[in-house]
């Protein structure tokens, strides 16, 4: 229920807006089209099995050789709906698309460009898991605005540290979006009675200590001897070198797992591994990794790659996957640190000669 305390997504937009008296309105109307498209997907999520007669059919294998779900084909459906005819895009790209999606002749074009994973965490809609979307706002590059040419996928390849605004959404006992324009963390609930996001998580912040971390560790025998080292000392706890117990969790989706360590700290932890060698990480960098880690930086978190900033890494390809490693501070600068400093012995060599020693790593 609204309370007079309660700010609507449409204010805090006016808010910002009247922060920068040069800015048009273009950036708060593709805000609210993006929410928009967040509502229409929440509302067929909620409904289930019960939204039947609402959903297309299963989808082909998509551009990353994925079995489409009905709801992956409907909330990229509905993000260019909502999103295309608004006057602010100069063009979008999808994890659902292989090509960027030109605005139709006709239609006005704008000075932005929208990057989505329109429904991240699908494969968890049948076990009734919180899923979500995630969404990255970049400018468009002056030679498009100046010219009459649709916009190609070199326009998109841009450092997340280029990023205006990224969100996302993330649906599950309540809806939430959460955002940043430049200034902060904040999150918004989906008010049932009004339909209308209520902000509710204003100047989100990250603990910069946790003794939480988030991988799959499935994948232990595939992982580089860095992230095994910090999985083995988190896992050792108060007896091991760290002095302290720590949580493991895994949820499988992006979304959660962000909002998890955006309310109470954590790390996350999707590294670059051996399973597949033609993939040097699994998350997309353009509309996953880098809208998280916007996100995580302007909640005074840190996001990486274990070896490098993730937001100053330049993209080569418009689906491009890497490692990714995020969340409090502390915790992200001692695994980058371990992939800088040299390896006492191969991965798989004898245990008396490993990166441990008789002597207690200084915490």
């Amino acid at each position: 229920m609204l309370q007079p305390h309660h700010t609507t997504l449409t204010q805090f937009l006016i808010e910002q807006r009247r922060r920068h008296p040069g800015a048009r309105g273009d950036f708060n109307g593709l805000i609210l089209a993006v929410s928009l498209a967040c509502k229409a997907i929440a509302r067929t999520a909620a409904l289930g099995r019960l939204a039947g007669q609402e959903m297309p059919a299963a989808g082909d294998v998509n551009v990353q050789g994925e079995q489409q779900k009905p709801l992956d084909v409907l909330s990229n459906d509905w993000f260019i709906r909502l999103c295309e005819w608004g006057g602010s895009l100069a063009g979008m790209a999808s994890e659902e698309m292989e090509q960027p999606h030109a605005i139709p002749a006709g239609l006005p074009r704008g000075k932005y460009l929208l990057a989505f994973d329109p429904l991240d965490g699908s494969s968890n809609i049948d076990a009734n898991v919180s899923i979500g979307s995630i969404f990255s706002v970049l400018r468009a590059p002056p030679q498009v605005m100046a010219s009459e040419r649709e916009v190609g996928e070199a326009d998109f390849l841009q450092p997340g540290c280029e990023q205006v605004a990224a969100g996302y959404a993330l649906y599950g006992p309540s809806t939430l979006l959460v955002l940043s324009v430049g200034n902060g963390v904040h999150g918004f609930t989906l008010s049932p009675d009004l339909g209308e996001f209520l902000l509710t998580h204003p100047d989100m912040r990250i603990p910069e200590e946790t003794q939480e971390f988030a991988i799959n560790a499935s994948n232990n025998r595939f992982w580089e001897a860095p992230v095994r080292r910090y999985v083995e000392e988190c896992l050792a706890g108060r007896t091991g070198v760290r002095g302290k117990d720590f949580n493991m969790r895994w949820i499988a989706s992006l979304v959660a797992e962000t909002h998890r360590i955006l309310t109470r700290g954590g790390v996350f932890l999707y590294p670059r591994d051996t399973k597949d060698a033609s993939k040097p990480g699994r998350l997309r960098l353009l509309y996953e990794a880098n809208p998280i880690g916007y996100l995580i930086e302007q909640a005074g978190g840190r996001v990486s790659t274990g070896r490098e900033p993730l937001l100053k890494v330049q993209p080569t390809g418009l689906h491009q996957r890497i490692g990714l490693v995020f969340g409090s501070r502390s915790e992200v600068e001692r695994i980058e640190r371990y992939h800088a400093e040299p390896q006492a012995a191969p991965e798989d060599g004898i245990p008396l000669f490993h990166a441990r020693s008789l002597f207690r790593e200084t915490v």
